[in-house]
Parts: C-alpha cells; sequence; structure tokens
C-alpha cells in the first residue's frame, strides 16, 4: 500500500531526506528519567523513561548504532507524550555511552532483551503496551513478534525503515552509492569492539582495520559472539521477514521505496498480501528514518502515522 507522504521540496534526493534528520534535527523533548535494570547475565540495559502517570506506555526501540538521544527516538517519544502515553526509549547493550559488562553486544535479533523490557515494563502496571520501532530496532520488533505468543498487554506495534531481510540489505547499504552511511557504522562499530577488547578477553582484533564493511564485520564479530556460525546464519534467523506471519496483533510497517538501505526484499507485499495483521505502507519518499516535515508542530510524518495507528 502506498502512504500520503509528500517530502518537503528541499529534500530533493533519498540521501538528503536520510541525512538532514540525522545530523540536523534538533528535538525540545522532556528530560529522560533514568533507570538501569541488570540482565539475567549480569548485564544491564539503560532506559529512559517520560513519565505522566498514564497506564498506557510506548516503547521505543532505535536502530544501528542508535540510543535514545537521537533525533527520531525524541521525536516519537514528543508525539506518544503530547497524546497522553508513557514513554520508554531504551538503549540497546553498548549503545548508553558506558560498555556493557558481558562480551556480547545488541545485534538484529536479540529479542530476549526488548523481553525483558517489555516484562519490567508490566510488572510497573501498564495495562496497554504499544511497541515502536526504527530500522534494526524495527527488525528486532517484528522478529519479537511473530516468534512466541504475543503477551496480552501488547496491544500494537508501529515500525519504520525495516530491513526484513538483513543479508540482502547489507549488500543494498555496502555499495559504492552508500559508502558514507557503511562506513559510518563500520567505523562506530570497529570502535566498541576495541574499546571493549581493552578490558575483556577473548576478542582477538588483529587486521581489524581491514574489514571493508558490514558483512566482513558481522562474520568476524557480530555472528561469533552471538552464537551464530556466520554472517549468513546470523541474517538467516535474525531476519523479520521469516518471523511475519507468526504476528498476531495489529501491526504497521512503513518503509519508503526510496530508502538507500532496503533491499527489494524488503517490500514483502505477496507474503503479506493475506495477512489480516501487518500492514504494509510504501511510500515513494522517505529515505531512511526520514520522513521530515516542515510544520507548527515540529512532529515529523513518520511521527503522526505512529500516534494515529496507534490510537485507531
Amino acid at each position: 500500500m502506498t502512504s500520503p507522504y509528500k517530502r518537503p521540496r528541499l529534500l530533493f534526493t533519498a540521501h538528503l531526506e536520510t541525512i538532514y534528520p540525522a545530523l540536523l534535527r534538533r528535538v525540545e523533548a522532556p528530560l529522560y528519567q533514568r533507570e538501569r535494570i541488570t540482565t539475567p547475565d549480569s548485564d544491564f540495559l539503560d532506559l529512559d523513561w517520560l513519565l505522566q502517570g498514564s497506564n498506557k506506555l510506548v516503547i521505543i526501540s532505535h536502530g544501528l548504532e542508535g540510543n535514545s538521544s537521537r533525533a527520531y527516538m525524541k521525536g516519537m517519544a514528543l508525539a506518544a507524550y503530547r497524546q497522553g502515553y508513557d514513554v520508554l526509549t531504551w538503549n540497546f547493550r553498548g549503545c548508553s555511552e558506558e560498555m556493557n559488562r558481558q562480551l556480547r553486544f545488541y545485534h538484529s535479533g536479540a529479542t530476549d532483551d526488548l523481553d525483558l523490557v517489555v516484562r519490567h515494563s508490566i510488572q510497573k502496571s501498564y495495562s496497554v503496551l504499544y511497541l515502536v520501532g526504527f530500522s534494526l530496532g524495527g527488525n528486532l520488533t517484528l522478529k519479537y513478534l511473530g516468534e512466541r505468543d504475543t503477551l496480552p498487554e501488547i496491544k500494537r506495534a508501529c515500525v519504520f525503515s525495516v530491513p526484513v531481510d538483513l543479508y540482502t540489505s547489507c549488500l543494498k547499504i555496502s555499495q559504492p552509492v552508500n559508502w558514507v552511511y557503511s562506513n559510518r557504522f563500520l567505523k562506530s562499530l570497529t570502535k566498541k569492539i576495541i574499546q571493549k577488547s581493552r578490558t575483556m578477553n577473548g576478542l582477538d582484533i588483529t587486521n581489524i582495520g581491514k574489514i571493508r564493511n558490514l558483512i566482513e564485520f558481522d562474520d568476524r564479530f557480530t555472528a561469533p559472539l552471538h552464537g551464530f556460525q556466520g554472517a549468513l546464519d546470523y541474517y538467516t534467523r535474525c531476519s523479520s521477514l521469516h518471523f511475519l506471519e507468526g504476528i498476531r496483533i495489529p501491526t504497521l510497517v512503513v518503509n519508503a521505496k526510496n530508502d538507500p538501505f532496503l533491499s527489494d526484499a524488503c517490500f514483502p507485499l505477496r507474503q503479506l498480501e493475506n495477512n489480516t495483521y501487518v500492514d504494509f505502507e510504501s511510500p515513494e519518499y522517505g529515505g531512511h528514518v526520514g520522513f521530515a516535515q516542515f510544520n507548527k508542530n515540529g512532529l515529523y510524518w513518520s511521527e503522526e502515522r505512529a500516534m494515529s495507528f496507534l490510537s485507531s
């Protein structure tokens, strides 16, 4: 299904649509209240809350090398807060400006951590939960919903710019035209691995500077650190494409047709043709985690679309 999003005239290419919100957007949201929780393996997760006494909570998951302070996270948090919801933006392991304690990091299929966050929230007496995810966090959200029986408190989900097929999306982002993105991610991930190797045994960083793309990084580090046989095994087992049929709550997936990160496989229209739970929208424009609009309320189209879907 095509959505009615129209990009601003100033953002006339997919790259501008992607880069402008990431680098130049400023969101004036209320200050988060941070909570640190302990994981079953004695690691920690940092959760950032916006609280106003609601019994409904929106849980927002960020993308690759993101965190709760990114503009797209704060923008969605602000939109949900204005709707009267409490909001939880959580940081994946190693993403909250402090290195996590275990050898493992986060990855596209680490739904055990999302489940921990969800169950921790339910213990705080929320009766209604909504899940929102961006990019990697969107893949994580869809996999989480499709691989298990959904907890009754989770009522709806909405995700944007989701690489539902991880392997072909990695091929897409590794193309020369997308070098600026893949190189930025690779530098950030490499920095974290080197930092972790200085304090923990079990990380061989020999020739780490020779890794040329994200697939090689995942094959060398992400896969073995998280129990996968290699990058292809990791991509195959964690791609949310294989879990969409298991989703049993109303879920909206929005992937822009001009998203420079997404392969053709990330538009599974035929697979979802008879799926009564998952709505798939593919605007002509939007870039990757973009969907900018310039208006008086300061919200982006993705934020307004999410709030409309969650409250419908």
